[in-house]
């Protein structure tokens, strides 16, 4: 800027603010007094001046820009960047002002505002305090952004049925990020948080700048190559339109689909979208809901184990409810061997009653047929007899093989943990519980000391 030359002390102030702006513009009510060369003014002092002489020598005006970095506060006051391809400011919509705008502001926009160019003397910083907006259409890069979407998506792009499933349950977790981004630190801590157990691989690039887009690509190259994880995490943290470019570059939307690993892109805020969204497998509103749409919860996981351990027991149970019940059928059905001799017994007294009566008859012939039927009887019997002894004694060995007290006179025993429940598998137990265990005679308290 050089060496200014000998002016005022208006004059001198303005230009040491970084403004060459005349001071014959400015009102006479608002002109200064001439100070001495050895007076000093404070920071304060100086910045209220130039306020007032920009606001008088640039009255409300039409300014026409790109809406970028929007941001509404809690306050209802809205912050945005108004910018065209050679320069860029900052400005200021108060609350009042902004609730009169009936349309909804978007990054990309074109509009044209009715502001005041002012300075925010707590910051020294110029910005343009808008007083009404209006829409002129889409910026140029917005308008890029669409014709990109609109070609992919004619492509089958960003088809449904071309996502593929995410992992429950990952064995690893890759991370495409940069090493220096926030938003690695939100995934790391939300993963360690949920389920420490889960390795995370980091695939370092750049995310924001020229040639980031190439970089992602190539990261997402990498992790597919080395085949380390079941899912990657494309993830950065919120800007502007111009910060999430690379994210918008067509080149980053074919590498996430080309990949044959599932991609969840988790890129800046809930309200931002870009095209590696679309082309995702799954799309997370942040980073840090990219990790949690991948990692099951510790506590979730290991309520989910008691769950099914418990169902296994109630099923086992069942099962030897109801092989018990077979049992007790089968015995019902089955007759004992005695009462079927004692009913032939009786059977072979009324024989022999009616034989008895039969002999007494005078005639030879009925009693030779009394003996030989007297003969065959007896046979028969001892045939039927022996029979019947024969399934008594298989019937014994039947009900002796279901007698539990048989299995355990065998060598066997049956553990039950402290609630109960019969013990199968090391696992239903941890060093330290306490087992009953019934023999044949008697029973043992024992205390786990391992598993093996």
């Amino acid at each position: 800027m050089g060496s200014p030359p000998k002016q005022s002390a208006v004059q001198a102030r303005l230009w040491i603010s970084g403004w060459c702006i005349s001071v014959k513009s400015v009102p006479a009510m608002l002109a200064l007094p001439e100070l001495g060369s050895a007076a000093v003014l404070s920071v304060s002092d100086l910045l209220r001046e130039a306020r007032a002489v920009l606001e008088n020598r640039l009255p409300l005006a039409w300014v026409g820009g790109e809406l970028s970095n929007f941001t509404r506060a809690p306050s209802g006051h809205c912050y945005f960047t108004l910018k065209d391809d050679r320069a860029q400011v900052d400005c200021i919509m108060y609350r009042s002002r902004a609730a009169a705008i009936d349309w909804e502001m978007k990054n990309g926009m074109r509009v044209e505002a009715r502001a005041l160019a002012t300075l925010y003397e707590p910051r020294g910083r110029f910005q343009l305090q808008v007083e009404s907006l209006r829409r002129a259409g889409p910026g140029p890069l917005y308008e890029r952004f669409i014709r990109l979407k609109e070609q992919l998506a004619r492509e089958g792009l960003f088809d449904p049925a071309r996502k593929r499933p995410i992992a429950r349950h990952p064995s690893a977790i890759g991370v495409v990020t940069s090493p220096s981004a926030a938003a690695l630190q939100d995934v790391v801590s939300t993963l360690a948080r949920r389920n420490p157990s889960i390795p995370v691989i980091v695939y370092p690039t750049a995310v924001q700048g020229e040639g980031a887009a190439e970089r992602i690509a190539a990261a997402l190259v990498t992790a597919n190559r080395r085949a380390e994880c079941q899912v990657l995490l494309l993830v950065r943290g919120g800007g502007s339109l111009e910060d999430l470019w690379q994210f918008n570059e067509e080149r980053v939307a074919r590498a996430i689909r080309d990949s044959r690993i599932p991609v969840i892109v988790g890129v800046g805020h809930e309200t931002d979208f870009t095209i590696a969204d679309f082309a995702a497998d799954l799309r997370a509103p942040t980073p840090t809901a990219a990790a949690e749409l991948c990692s099951a919860s510790r506590a979730d996981v290991l309520a989910q184990l008691r769950d099914l351990l418990r169902a296994a027991s109630r099923e086992m149970k069942r099962q030897f409810d109801y092989a018990a019940q077979a049992v007790d059928h089968l015995t019902r059905r089955l007759a004992h061997p005695a009462d079927r001799l004692h009913h032939a017994e009786r059977l072979l007294g009324q024989l022999r009653v009616r034989l008895a009566s039969s002999a007494s008859r005078p005639f030879d012939a009925l009693g030779y047929r009394v003996a030989g039927a007297t003969a065959r009887l007896s046979t028969s019997m001892t045939h039927r007899l022996s029979l019947s002894g024969s399934r008594l004694e298989h019937a014994r060995g039947t009900l002796g093989g279901l007698d539990p007290s048989a299995v355990l006179a065998r060598g066997y025993s049956i553990t039950r943990d402290a609630q109960g429940r019969v013990v199968s598998d090391p696992i239903q137990v941890r060093p330290g519980d306490r087992l009953h265990t019934i023999l044949a005679r008697g029973s043992i308290e024992s205390e786990v000391k391992h598993r093996l």
